[in-house]
């Protein structure tokens, strides 16, 4: 193992049982840090391999646990066949959620790494000493999902000094734990920020818009039961007003809500929502027949003035 890049960073891989999950988040003053530093696989464990960074590590770790080694015995065995294990640093998890991780004395200063229950944090080339400690703190104190709590990790750590050359790309994947058979399924969460003067607070608006996203689409599985009528209307509009508004920014949710409500009968529930969207972007209303040319909705023209002539 002789390639490397040179991802100097802080990181968190994570496992969360009770909504069995796995995660990696990382930030680095380096482009396009999301293609070196995470590897998970759904069902095997998640790898960050970081500082002097042999890539290998990723998948070959993945490799090690889905035959059977614990994420210790992974790390073990690659770091022993590693001429260069002084520079690397490199934290695994696996499915059992045992944690390992190693800073070589090569690391750039200031390095180090912690290990708690189900995590490990780590970091290289840091400003502080204390980057670190207080990943560890902010993701132990933290309430709520996976993805938020190892967001305010990697925010605690940029609050404590982050990288002493400053801060360029991010990225946040998270998976399920236990494999379906449909890995596209499994993947929850993947997030890049590969250039950006403020990559947290960038990887932050993205979060929330993925959660935007998961929200309406939660909301129209709602109203896959056509018979479900009023009733089920009116959750799954409690459900999409739950979810983080893009309005006017990105007026995609609340269009194609409009559509599914259309879709299931609700004519009159569905109106307001297509009159928010035409009064900042009339242009959508353009769209609307188009969609009942492929059947997206009813080729009945009273519905399809009533939409249009909002």
């Amino acid at each position: 193992m002789s390639y490397f890049r040179f991802a100097h960073t802080y990181s968190i891989v994570a496992f969360d049982s009770s909504a069995g999950q796995l995660g990696v988040a990382v930030q680095s003053h380096y482009f396009g840090t999301g293609v070196a530093v995470p590897w998970l696989e759904a069902g095997v464990g998640a790898v960050a391999t970081q500082s002097f960074v042999d890539i290998s590590y990723g998948p070959l770790g993945l490799a090690l646990m889905k035959a059977g080694k614990t994420a210790s015995q992974a790390l073990a065995g690659l770091l022993a066949a590693d001429a260069q294990a002084d520079r690397r640093q490199v934290a695994m998890i696996d499915i059992h959620g045992n944690v390992a991780a190693h800073t070589g004395e090569r690391c750039i200063a200031f390095a180090g790494h912690r290990i708690g229950e189900g995590y490990s944090v780590q970091a290289n080339l840091m400003l502080r000493a204390t980057v670190w400690d207080a990943m560890a703190e902010a993701f132990e104190q933290t309430r709520g999902d996976l993805a938020e709590r190892m967001m305010v990790a990697l925010e605690a750590a940029e609050e404590e000094g982050g990288d002493i050359r400053g801060r360029q790309s991010a990225a946040m994947v998270v998976v399920n734990a236990a494999a379906s058979g449909r890995p596209w399924q499994d993947r929850l969460l993947d997030l890049r920020v590969d250039d950006h003067a403020e990559p947290l607070v960038e990887l932050r608006r993205l979060l929330t818009v993925q959660r935007a996203y998961d929200g309406w689409n939660a909301a129209e599985a709602l109203l896959q039961d056509k018979e479900s009528g009023d009733e089920n209307a009116a959750l799954a509009a409690a459900r999409f007003a739950e979810s983080p508004d893009l309005m006017p920014d990105n007026p995609e949710g609340v269009f194609w809500f409009g559509c599914a409500l259309v879709n299931v009968g609700q004519l009159e529930a569905a109106l307001p929502y297509f009159q928010r969207v035409f009064a900042v972007q009339p242009v959508w209303r353009e769209l609307t027949p188009r969609l009942a040319a492929v059947g997206l909705l009813p080729e009945d023209q009273e519905i399809l003035r009533r939409i249009v002539e909002l």
